[in-house]
């Protein structure tokens, strides 16, 4: 099978579905729409074989031309919308690419590409053409890793990879139902966004609402006008909004009983009290639109007390794990269980993991191997042979623990682990977590840096304007006392500017710490 041979199933199974919510098309309806963009592409120049770039936020013509070009038999580059047309070309060229999809805010001057314009309008259906005979193995997408911790690598992906993901997340199938309105904020070129809002859609047979922004305005008005059952973002916008409500309540005064009342709900349930939880829960879910049943975080860890947060409130918090080489989810926590917070599950089906290289502390280096782990990094022949081993398990980078019910918890990338000069390792993720906890720290990086020949944990915050390095240097010192002395940044910079970031809302610590270097964080404590 095939990406649009999995469309033809979806479409053959709830063909009355709605699959794009917010312009009334249905599964069938969508069929229609990429065999129109079909023949547009197809006299435009695309066809078997053909590299396509999309440059898109996520309006419906994105998943269109997707499909569309797979019709065709061709290639799809993921473009990230957030870089410069230097790399756009730089990106185009690297794969071999001469056609890009683009909304005409993207469009500039090059001649190493054209442009197509997106949101043009189709023509008829070409009763011609008819879907290209795609093998299951045939390169269904190109991404270039974000490159968060170095020089981004190309990712191809199999239609085998894509399909496999989306029969592994049948593993959530407890949670997710046809009819079911998904949310479709996340960018859809990242692999995330790619994994959640078409992939499970397609699988379950619900319905994408997708929003090209991220304005807090037309977010909370979709909400109320839609409201959705499933909600992906990064961990960062849940605890955001989940501070948010708390302040609130605060100001009214509530928040004391209703954080008694949601920490004692499962016992208020067992006395026939469920009325009164669900007179604080019912308001606050009533927030997302009042039918929220699920949550799924991805891109990074989550807090705990963001989780308990949500559970509490009824509503089903799911963290996924995963990677652009293994097409996003390819590790899904189980809500189901009694488990500790902060874990993100096992492998899904098909895919199994390895811990390797432990230390003292149970940390070790997470390997992988599976379908939905991807055949390696286009003509990197070296890099391959350092990420796979002889029995196809593939070297994520990341630290992780497992915990007693088996299920995985992070704990940084190996590339960012801080080794000091006493041999003990510093996790950034652990201090990031709790540094970012401190009032007026919008965020935070922390990274292993020299100082007078000595290895140490350096971190750079970004503050509001009002903070001073008094004020934060106090502040550093009193969260330092809920770690091993070890641990404790003692030496760092502050920026009123917003730290570098992916699209997916992780600082990039490489940038940051050459910022450092090049001396573009003045106000420092060293």
């Amino acid at each position: 099978m095939n990406m649009y041979q999995l469309l033809e199933r979806a479409a053959a199974t709830w063909p009355d579905n709605l699959f794009l919510v917010r312009e009334n098309v249905t599964f069938s309806g969508f069929i229609d729409l990429v065999k129109a963009r079909a023949a547009s592409l197809h006299a435009a120049g695309v066809g078997r074989g053909k590299i396509v770039g999309v440059l898109s936020h996520n309006i419906p013509e994105f998943p269109i031309t997707l499909f569309a070009v797979w019709y065709l038999g061709g290639t799809v580059l993921m473009l990230d919308t957030n870089l410069t047309p230097f790399e756009y070309d730089n990106m185009t060229s690297t794969t071999d690419c001469h056609i890009v999809c683009a909304e005409k805010s993207f469009f500039y001057k090059t001649d190493k590409f054209k442009f197509y314009d997106i949101t043009s309008k189709d023509g008829p259906i070409n009763p011609k053409l008819t879907a290209a005979p795609l093998e299951t193995l045939d390169v269904a997408t190109l991404s270039f890793t974000s490159g968060s911790t170095g020089t981004p690598k190309i990712v191809p992906l199999t239609h085998f990879n894509l399909i496999e993901c989306a029969n592994s997340l049948d593993d959530m199938r407890e949670w997710m139902k046809p009819g079911d309105i998904m949310y479709g904020f996340l960018p859809m070129y990242h692999i995330f966004g790619f994994a959640v809002e078409l992939l499970a859609t397609l699988h379950f047979g619900g319905g994408v609402l997708l929003q090209p922004t991220v304005n807090p305005k037309e977010i909370m008005a979709d909400f109320a006008k839609y409201r959705p059952q499933i909600i992906p973002a990064v961990p960062r916008l849940f605890e955001v909004i989940r501070n948010r409500i708390i302040d609130t309540l605060k100001a009214q005064k509530k928040w004391w009983l209703a954080s008694l009342v949601l920490k004692h709900g499962r016992m208020l349930e067992k006395l026939g009290l469920g009325f009164v939880l669900r007179k604080v829960q019912d308001p606050v879910r009533a927030i997302f639109g009042g039918r929220i049943r699920v949550l799924i975080a991805g891109g990074a860890a989550t807090k705990p007390e963001v989780e308990t947060f949500y559970e509490r409130l009824g509503i089903v918090f799911i963290q996924g794990y995963g990677l652009t080489e293994t097409v996003g989810p390819i590790c899904i926590s189980r809500p189901s269980k009694r488990r500790f917070p902060f874990a993100f599950g096992g492998p899904t089906s098909n895919n199994e993991c390895e811990i390797r290289d432990k230390n003292e502390d149970g940390v070790g280096v997470l390997w992988l191997r599976g379908h939905q782990v991807f055949g390696g990094y286009l003509n990197n022949p070296g890099v391959n042979e350092e990420v796979f081993d002889e029995r196809g398990f593939f070297n994520t980078g990341d630290m992780v623990t497992m915990d007693k019910n088996g299920e995985l918890h992070f704990a940084g990338r190996k590339k960012q682990v801080i080794v000091l000069d006493s041999g003990k390792n510093v996790y950034p993720d652990e201090l990031e977590g709790m540094y970012i906890e401190i009032p007026g720290v919008n965020n935070v990086a922390v990274f292993e840096h020299k100082i007078k020949n000595k290895t140490v944990a350096y971190g750079v915050f970004s503050v509001d304007p009002n903070m001073t390095m008094e004020k934060l240097g106090a502040e550093i010192a009193n969260a330092n006392k809920k770690v091993a002395s070890y641990k404790w940044v003692t030496h760092f910079a502050m920026t009123t500017d917003e730290l570098p970031m992916t699209s997916t809302q992780k600082v990039k610590h490489h940038i940051v710490r050459q910022n450092l270097i090049d001396g573009k964080y003045p106000l420092r404590k060293e």
